[in-house]
């Protein structure tokens, strides 16, 4: 027997093909696997429309490995929009910084615009209404923290200005209710580019605050 032939011209072991074998995922990548394949699930489907049986499937292990991870689609649900909730406010809160408050107001218009830019499935699953409860609570939870980092800007402003600076939180709570309704608008049109919503938004909020009346009156017949 030479160089893996036999005497006879047959093939000895060493030159038989070996099956490929597969790696095992520690506990962590499993569980980060999970998460993506969930995440992309739920952007497409929604929460009711995913099954755990597809979920394991997609990933190639049974049903029981997503349990033992989370306990289930709700606990998966639970963690990837807790995931998504935490990486919006970071990137809002983030963009705030120093700056005259009219680039502040940019900055967070762009921030938003950024993650659903390049976070659509997230931010598609953050608009749905969540079955679930999850540890940061909703999208209008999420949108009220960060109405609280433009709160104390606003105050700031208010101050300067002579108005009254408990009014801060109502319109911090208005102005980025307003931007993210837009974005919500903006996630499936994606007209006009990314800049210029940011652009009008700026415009519409800062021009409204520039013209601001320290004691706004009605005009019309209601007055309560």
């Amino acid at each position: 027997m030479m160089d893996g032939v036999a005497i006879d011209g047959s093939s000895t072991s060493s030159d038989k093909p070996r099956r490929g074998r597969r790696v095992r995922m520690t506990g962590a990548e499993r569980r980060r696997q999970l998460l993506d394949i969930g995440r992309t699930l739920f952007a497409e489907r929604g929460f009711e429309g995913t099954s755990v049986e597809e979920i394991a499937a997609k990933a190639g292990v049974s049903k029981p490995v997503v349990y033992e991870h989370f306990g289930g689609k709700e606990g998966l649900y639970a963690v990837v929009v807790d995931r998504e909730m935490r990486r919006l406010l970071d990137m809002v809160t983030g963009a705030l910084t120093a700056g005259h408050p009219r680039e502040l107001l940019e900055q967070a218009a762009f921030a938003l615009l950024d993650y659903i830019e390049t976070d659509t499935d997230g931010f598609r699953i953050l608009v749905r209404d969540s079955p679930v409860a999850q540890s940061t609570g909703t999208f209008a939870s999420l949108i009220s923290d960060i109405a609280t980092q433009v709160e104390d800007i606003l105050g700031l402003e208010f101050k300067a200005r002579g108005f009254d600076s408990k009014l801060a939180p109502l319109y911090a709570q208005a102005l980025v209710g307003m931007v993210a309704l837009t974005g919500q608008w903006w996630l499936d049109a994606r007209k006009p580019k990314k800049a210029e919503v940011a652009a009008h938004l700026v415009n519409l909020a800062w021009h409204g605050l520039d013209g601001l009346e320290a004691k706004p009156r009605l005009i019309g017949h209601r007055k309560s």
